[in-house]
């Protein structure tokens, strides 16, 4: 059966799969990237883990991968295929897409950032399949972006584009680590709900899942730092649509776990905020932690797509 490997690279472990023609996941693993060990363990646990996959594949297909992608965190030089920083992996410019193609063989390897490629999985595959334009937003422990275009993640020149968690919303705002103040992953991410709530209910171990809760339960305490997380939220949202114009807004990670207890409050306060632009369809995403290894997978079945065409 024709598959390609798919490799989606965190902070401290590896989800990896088979994936055929179609986007059928036909074979799923995991591994942890032993980052303890420094950015070359790191960079050998990728290669050793899709060696292995390369393997099973073979033995269980009668037929070795005919490509590979990678998604990996931090900065991202697609075009060049480089892993050019990551703060979690204590790697910089490392050459991974030609490291990975050596290691199995010269088989044609597409590198990708993270989130927008976990966005490329949730526009084709998942909650944004059908539509032309949207914008995929994990809010966890940061807050990123992905801009789709017709089936396609827009990068950007620099290969940025998409860093909604650092548009400022409140220029009064703590300062973020990018240097400016108010940035919407300060306010608005699934650590400032943490940060918020844990001073707000005294104890240090409370987290954004636990704000939640309080909310559902009528806690007022917590409905005042959710309602000001929210409110951040849709100021940063609204900027954004004012810039993109989506069909259709995405919202993944840890804090779309709550469900409605975010997605009512925040629906209702983009469209208050609205006023000329055209408020998209706010949906959570569907795919979960498997967006990126289907994404990694599509970008290596685009990859044989472009070849053929060339």
């Amino acid at each position: 059966m024709k598959h390609v490997i798919a490799l989606d690279v965190g902070g401290t472990g590896m989800k990896a799969a088979l994936v055929g023609a179609d986007g059928e996941l036909l074979h799923e693993a995991r591994r942890p990237t032993g980052r303890e060990r420094g950015a070359d363990a790191v960079v050998e646990a990728i290669l050793g883990f899709a060696a292995d996959l390369y393997a099973y594949g073979a033995e269980r297909f009668g037929e070795g991968a005919r490509a590979a992608g990678v998604a990996v965190p931090g900065v991202v030089d697609t075009g060049r295929g480089i892993a050019v920083y990551a703060a979690n992996l204590g790697w910089q410019d490392v050459p991974l897409r030609a490291l990975v193609g050596e290691r199995l063989g010269g088989i044609p390897v597409a590198l990708g950032h993270d989130v927008r490629t976990g966005g490329l999985a949730e526009g084709r595959l998942g909650a944004g399949r059908g539509s032309d334009r949207f914008l995929f937003m994990p809010i966890g422990t940061g807050i990123a972006g992905a801009i789709g275009i017709n089936g396609v993640i827009e990068e950007g020149a620099h290969g940025v584009a998409g860093e909604i968690g650092h548009v400022v919303v409140r220029p009064d705002g703590p300062q973020c680590s990018c240097g400016q103040y108010g940035c919407l992953e300060m306010l608005g991410s699934a650590r400032a709900v943490t940060r918020a709530w844990a001073a707000a209910c005294g104890d240090p171990r409370a987290d954004a899942a636990d704000c939640a809760k309080a909310v559902a339960s009528g806690d007022p305490a917590a409905s005042e730092v959710w309602r000001d997380a929210v409110d951040a939220l849709a100021a940063g949202l609204v900027t954004a649509l004012t810039l993109l114009d989506p069909r259709t807004l995405i919202v993944g990670g840890g804090l779309a776990e709550a469900g409605d207890t975010l997605f009512g409050p925040l629906r209702a306060a983009v469209a208050d905020k609205v006023t000329f632009q055209k408020t998209p369809t706010i949906v959570p995403a569907a795919l979960g932690d498997t967006a990126g290894c289907l994404g990694a997978g599509l970008l290596a079945w685009d990859l044989l797509a472009t070849e053929v065409r060339a």
